[in-house]
């Protein structure tokens, strides 16, 4: 028998490149374009004046950061759970509430870690098509299910439903937990958090990383009824106390404070976005309209991993998926205007407009 036979083997997750190229256009994983709040700077630097914190482990119950975010969403420590980004809270998720032997639901097309964790926890779980609009169809879930997880607005399409749509679905589904994975519902989109008191099954996902400039930083949280979060706790302390270090719980607590400088970024990526619509359709790009800080575009002249590549030899990255239905669609994330102004004036040389 080898070595290997009882490893646990499983494809991984392959995330976004992070190349080291001079001069870079970075427009393919998502990132905020623009500095967290100005009070992360400030904490990071009272913080390198005097280090010695961190010779000591991290609050295990995350106090102030929970406080800060409670506070901040006008809810309960006990309705409230953080991680290490977005990825380890739903990660716990998938380990604490899909534990049937009935499979777990979620879109064909969405965030492909959901199967990897699904093939690394030995969760079964069924994919189901979305239709050729890139829109979930709730009428494809009413089967027996292990839970259901829905990322709203979607990824990579950029497609949100509605909150009342959202609830309606919720009221199909009480029997399973139901995840919604909100990481990029800050631009523009509706979030259910406000139904986590009305529907004891759902946990709503959302993350630093996007609208708040903090993907270095690694915060992520979720919000649930008191059952589902002591149980997805519960987890967490049997797998690892210290999930948190003590530099994200003080640099988290000042990113979420700034509620101004939060929703003045917003809404400077939003109002690059909705511009940038307007070009891409001028150049004959096709798309659904997109809720993110992302465009997931196709062009009928030209193939897409073809676009890809000439823009890489401007100096220019985005997101390619090579995956069935999608391999025409680039996924472009809203930089600065100045990096968008650049990525138009590329493509138009690429399309010859």
């Amino acid at each position: 028998m080898a070595l290997e036979d009882n490893f646990r083997k499983v494809t991984p997750y392959v995330p976004g490149e992070q190349p080291k190229i001079p001069n870079l256009i970075k427009l393919n994983t998502n990132e905020n374009p623009y500095p967290p709040a100005p009070g992360v700077r400030d904490a990071l630097l009272k913080l390198a004046e005097d280090p010695s914190v961190l010779r000591k482990y991290p609050a295990p119950d995350c106090e102030i950061l929970e406080e800060a975010i409670a506070d901040y969403y006008g809810i309960s420590r006990d309705r409230l759970f953080v991680g290490v980004g977005s990825d380890d809270v739903l990660s716990m998720a998938f380990l604490t509430f899909f534990n049937s032997k009935k499979p777990v639901l979620f879109p064909d097309i969405t965030y492909s870690f959901y199967d990897v964790w699904a093939e690394v926890y030995g969760i079964p779980y069924k994919q189901i098509p979305l239709d050729e609009n890139f829109e979930i169809r709730a009428e494809d879930y009413r089967m027996e299910n292990g839970g259901i997880v829905i990322a709203n607005p979607n990824a990579p399409t950029g497609v949100a439903k509605p909150k009342a749509w959202m609830e309606d679905f919720l009221k199909e589904h009480t029997d399973t937990v139901v995840i919604v994975d909100e990481a990029y519902v800050d631009f523009g989109a509706e979030s259910v958090i406000d139904l986590i008191d009305k529907y004891e099954n759902l946990l709503v996902v959302q993350t630093f990383s996007k609208s708040r400039s903090m993907a270095g930083m690694r915060i992520g949280m979720a919000f649930g009824s008191k059952l589902l979060i002591k149980y997805l706790k519960d987890v967490k302390f049997s797998v690892n106390s210290y999930t948190m270090n003590t530099t994200s719980l003080l640099l988290g607590v000042e990113a979420i404070r700034d509620d101004a400088y939060f929703r003045e970024k917003v809404q400077a990526v939003i109002a690059t976005r909705e511009r940038v619509k307007l070009q891409l359709k001028s150049l004959g790009f096709v798309f659904r309209d997109s809720k993110t800080n992302f465009i997931f575009a196709s062009h009928p002249a030209m193939d897409a991993s073809e676009i890809m590549k000439k823009l890489r030899e401007r100096g220019i990255i985005v997101r390619h998926f090579s995956k069935p239905r999608i391999d025409q669609y680039l996924r472009i994330s809203i930089g600065t205007d100045a990096e968008m102004d650049e990525l138009i004036k590329a493509l138009a040389e690429i399309l010859h407009r």
